[in-house]
């Protein structure tokens, strides 16, 4: 994209990085609590799936502000921050991870609790009857068995977390270089009267999501066609 200037490849670059660790950190995360999800018997699981399920309704101002103050120097992420000598995990890159993780959760625990859900009983049964241990056959039966909920997972969480805008802002701010990402630097663009630089990022975020969208659908097709 021509005529953009550096410093909206430099929100571009965050973006991307920002998206991608928080994808990594999501899958580690929401995989065995999609495990637990589609497989416990507890009375109270639902009541943890709508805890997890809750970015989906809150305003991201409301998730933003409690965000906020629990990074903040009077949070738990002040006391953590004080680690490496710093007063707060606001306003800053690992704080814009950290929430990231939170509000893009629900988006990679739901396909793959959906996708443990569709296997059933069966396999597992079958594989501890060959005397694997429960961790073989989650890793080499079941986690195989639910590939189509991971890619949908991991491809919804990363294109969540580029698009936020609400919770990033908040949390992060407007910070070049620091946590200045895409969503805000198109606010930015606007509100400075940037309409052709904001007009070009807005077109090129809604050509990303629809091939990001299209190459989840058309992959996790030959996945269930390769599977029979």
């Amino acid at each position: 994209m021509g005529g953009l200037g550096p410093d909206i490849w430099i929100a571009v670059r965050l973006t991307l990085a920002l998206a991608l660790i928080t994808t990594l950190i999501l899958l580690v995360v929401a995989t065995p609590l999609a495990w637990w999800l589609a497989r416990s018997q507890r009375w109270w699981k639902e009541a943890v799936a709508a805890l997890i399920a809750l970015p989906l309704v809150l305003p991201p101002t409301v998730l933003g502000f409690y965000l906020l103050i629990a990074l903040g120097p009077q949070g738990p992420g002040g006391a953590l921050a004080n680690f490496w000598d710093a007063r707060t995990l606001a306003f800053s890159f690992e704080g814009l991870v950290i929430g990231s993780v939170i509000y893009s959760l629900p988006f990679v625990v739901q396909p793959i609790r959906n996708a443990f859900q569709a296997m059933g009983d069966r396999p597992m049964e079958v594989a501890a009857t060959l005397r694997a241990s429960p961790a073989a056959a989650f890793w080499r039966v079941a986690v195989p068995l639910a590939r189509p909920g991971f890619l949908a997972g991991a491809v919804l969480g990363f294109a969540h977390t580029i698009g936020e805008f609400g919770v990033v802002l908040m949390i992060g701010g407007n910070i070049p270089g620091e946590t200045r990402v895409l969503s805000v630097a198109i606010f930015d663009l606007v509100e400075t009267m940037r309409w052709r630089e904001a007009n070009l990022l807005s077109a090129a975020l809604v050509v990303f999501s629809f091939l990001v969208i299209l190459a989840m659908i058309l992959a996790e097709k030959r996945m269930r066609r390769m599977r029979g």
